[in-house]
């Protein structure tokens, strides 16, 4: 294999990576956060 086949396929480790990082963190804040809170438009106002 040469080098460039290797930095191919690590960078679809990467970008897998990242990808499966943004889905669990998208689950997080769904189930941490209220909708109605993240779509608000005032920044630190907690009612």
């Amino acid at each position: 294999m040469s080098l460039w086949i290797l930095a191919e396929y690590a960078a679809w480790a990467v970008s897998a990576a990242i990808l499966l990082w943004m889905l669990a963190d998208m689950l997080r804040v769904d189930r941490d956060y209220d909708e109605e809170l993240l779509t608000s438009s005032r920044e630190g106002e907690l009612e």
